[in-house]
């Protein structure tokens, strides 16, 4: 189950790193009142984005514009209100709302308004006094009319304002610094008019839950009193509302105001009694401001609409819920992008990015008209946070992928060079099938004798050896720039040229072979250390013209070259020994003037028309002055020479026929052998070896393993003696003018040890000492 539970969690990793990483952050920031600007405003911009509503017709507004103020002169006069009243009384409206300041008794008029007041029981009046919510206090609170007070016909004029100065918030009732409770303006009137009314099918909305400080966007904000969110009302006309002096002039309707709600109060923009409302400003908004008298009656609207009509008031979820709405949202964006990363259209990449941007574009659609349809319903959903964490989920995935990708580009380059990886992942024809035709050096290394060597050992020690082996070698070729084809087993294809071509392409993989073989001093110091036998290496360079490219399929595809210079290349390095860099007639063309070799021999490779030269290299000058060092181990005279047989291999198998001749000289790498026998060069030989050593009172009986470097006719004039070329075997080999005794045998042949037991090895050393 563990298990099981690990691969499904690997499956979905970049989902599980996402939706909880962007959630907390969210949440965090919700918690600490980082979103809550943009949640209002995301609320504002709903209220006016949601469908137009019927006005309603139960509220009429008398309002004081400008030309009433200047016809009529402010402020007003009591006589003249006591008039505007009586004509509004005569209409018998269920409430007469008063949002004028009337607390002076010292004119002459009032005494006409106050028994006004006192005969006008649905008359409500207003105040306005410090409560408990401390955006509602105020320097100049305004006191109620005392007729009113007196009867406790007033109602509280406070609203609560935002942080960024809007009303979302109405009141119900509030908490007075004396501890008593008031009841605000709207639901004194809403109270009077729903008196008129036989039954009240929605009773309970009369007694919404409380606000409370951390409910909907809100964070920690002061909830004093009985505060809820406004529902307010998105009517194209508004408010049905005449001017003050169409009604004191008669121009009204005789019934406009009859068994409805009256709400008089200055709509004059001089007088400043105005507000900024979710309906204000924004998209889809033709307003600007509100004017206070029409704060109140979209507050009275709500409570007579959600207690008769059954319209909704504005809900929020617990914090439970609404964390679970923002964890659902993150999965949602991660899900998306993380599933949509291994989806792929081929050849048709404008398509799918087309598709990837509609599922997203869909889904946020989905997000925004899932809130509002919400809110229509009366629920506020967090919108803000859920679309952040949606998107926020993506940017994440998007950015884990982008890591990944970081790194599958590090991984990648273990296996391409960074130049393949470059030309694959950021140019337009880098992965595109197919190839071009280019002039490549290629160079191909392979250890010599490591078969015999892996059959002998644990597979974990043959990939310990291999490990520290490729690992150097692919150190020396990048410090070259190559690129890394292949690695064949123990064996590596080097290309010189592709992707990228330079003109220097055959001296740097001289270099790079020159560097490589240097390097392997270091790589048998590293498997002493570790108790491991030492290896050694050929190399064979080749420079032709060959297709490089995407080779595969759609499915699956490697950056190769091919042609018939690669498999030359391979012919060229089964010719070497450990220790020795051949390479070909085109590749010493391009540097002869600062190659050093040891000389060339002609040899008819498989698969070529025609005898072939390659070139013994020694070291190249130029701006690389690299060199193969020649070390003081050298061949040495045997006292006495030791008879060997030996056979030729052909291909892979044994030849029948047995030769016999005698080793003269002798290293722990190789050995002057004489013999009747001409052997061609690089031939493969099988030697026997069967002697008495007198030191250790031991017989020494083995075979070795051995490729003819080179031979040579004895000279018959000189009967005391036979002369040597020089020649560097290995780089460890320099073999000078060395004077013999005249051997019965007529053919000299220089040979380097490929395979050597483990015994003969001591032996030899023993020997030479």
């Amino acid at each position: 189950m563990k298990s099981r539970l690990k691969n499904i969690l690997w499956k979905w990793r970049g989902i599980a790193i996402a939706a909880p990483t962007i959630s907390l952050l969210v949440i965090s920031l919700r918690l600490i009142g980082g979103l809550e600007a943009l949640e209002l405003a995301m609320l504002d911009q709903f209220f006016r984005w949601r469908s137009p509503e019927p006005e309603d017709r139960r509220i009429v507004i008398i309002g004081i514009d400008e030309a009433d103020i200047r016809q009529y002169q402010w402020p007003i006069d009591d006589a003249l209100l006591t008039e505007l009243l009586d004509k509004v009384r005569q209409q018998k409206p269920r409430a007469i709302g008063l949002d004028l300041s009337r607390d002076k008794t010292d004119n002459s008029g009032y005494p006409q308004l106050e028994n006004l007041f006192k005969t006008t029981p649905n008359l409500i009046g207003i105040y306005k006094t410090p409560d408990l919510v401390a955006s509602n206090f105020s320097v100049s609170d305004i006191k109620p009319p005392p007729a009113l007070a007196k009867v406790d016909q007033i109602g509280a004029v406070n609203l609560p304002l935002d942080t960024d100065g809007r009303v979302r918030r109405g009141l119900l009732s509030l908490t007075l610094p004396d501890g008593k409770v008031g009841l605000s303006f709207g639901l004194q009137l809403a109270l009077l008019y729903l008196d008129g009314e036989k039954i009240v099918p929605f009773e309970q909305a009369l007694n919404p839950p409380k606000l409370q400080t951390n409910d909907g966007g809100y964070n920690r904000i002061d909830a004093g009193g009985h505060q809820f969110i406004i529902n307010y009302r998105r009517s194209l006309q508004g408010f049905q509302t005449v001017r003050m002096a169409d009604v004191l002039e008669g121009k009204i309707a005789p019934d406009l105001l009859r068994d409805r709600i009256v709400m008089i109060g200055v709509t004059a923009v001089s007088m400043r009694d105005w507000f900024f409302t979710p309906l204000d400003g924004g998209l889809g908004s033709t307003r600007i401001l509100t004017s206070g008298v029409e704060v109140h009656a979209q507050v009275v609207s709500h409570i007579l609409s959600s207690t008769l009509d059954g319209r909704v008031t504005i809900q929020s979820w617990e914090e439970p819920w609404e964390w679970l709405w923002i964890f659902g949202w993150s999965l949602v964006g991660s899900t998306l992008i993380w599933q949509w990363r291994n989806i792929n259209i081929q050849n048709r990449k404008i398509q799918l990015l087309i598709w990837r941007s509609l599922s997203i574009l869909v889904l946020a659609a989905g997000l925004f008209a899932s809130c509002l349809i919400a809110l229509t319903y009366g629920w506020w959903l967090p919108f803000v946070p859920a679309a952040i964490a949606f998107f926020g989920g993506g940017v994440i995935v998007t950015s884990y992928l982008a890591i990944t990708a970081a790194q599958i580009r590090t991984y990648f380059s273990r296996y391409l060079t960074d130049a393949v990886v470059k030309s694959l992942l950021e140019t337009p024809e880098g992965l595109k099938l197919g190839g071009d035709r280019r002039k490549v050096t290629i160079l191909m290394c392979d250890l010599r004798g490591f078969s015999t060597i892996s059959e002998k050992m644990p597979p974990e020690k043959v990939v310990e050896i291999l490990n520290v082996f490729l690992g150097t070698m692919t150190e020396a070729i990048a410090t070259y720039q190559g690129t890394i084809d292949e690695f064949i087993g123990d064996a590596i294809l080097v290309l010189f040229g592709a992707p990228i071509y330079r003109e220097d392409d055959a001296a740097r993989a001289v270099a790079s072979a020159i560097a490589m073989q240097l390097a392997m001093r270091s790589v048998n110091e590293k498997l002493a250390q570790m108790q491991l036998p030492e290896i050694a290496m050929g190399i064979g360079i080749n420079t032709g013209e060959v297709v490089a490219g995407n080779i595969g399929s759609q499915s699956r595809a490697k950056y190769a070259v091919v042609g018939n210079h690669v498999n030359l290349t391979a012919r060229i390095e089964s010719y070497t020994v450990g220790g020795q860099i051949l390479i070909s007639e085109t590749t010493y063309a391009e540097i002869q003037e600062i190659v050093k070799t040891n000389g060339s021999m002609e040899v008819e490779p498989k698969g070529v028309s025609h005898p072939i030269s390659i070139y013994d290299i020694c070291g190249i000058g130029g701006t690389y002055n690299l060199e193969l060092p020649s070390l003081s181990d050298s061949l040495q005279i045997l006292p006495t020479p030791i008879p060997i047989t030996y056979r030729i291999l052909e291909e892979k198998h044994l030849g029948s026929e047995i030769f016999a001749g005698e080793l003269r000289q002798l290293s722990p790498y190789g050995a002057e052998i004489l013999s009747d026998h001409a052997v061609p060069v690089l031939s493969n030989l099988k030697l026997h070896l069967q002697v008495y050593d007198q030191t250790q009172q031991l017989e020494i009986e083995g075979e070795i393993y051995a490729k003819v470097l080179k031979h040579q006719q004895p000279d018959q004039h000189l009967p005391e003696q036979v002369t040597s070329e020089a020649l560097i075997l290995d780089k460890k080999l320099p073999i000078s003018n060395i004077s013999q005794p005249r051997s019965p045998y007529t053919k000299t042949i220089y040979v380097h040890f490929t395979t050597v037991p483990t015994h003969l090895k001591a032996w030899l050393k023993l020997v030479i000492c």
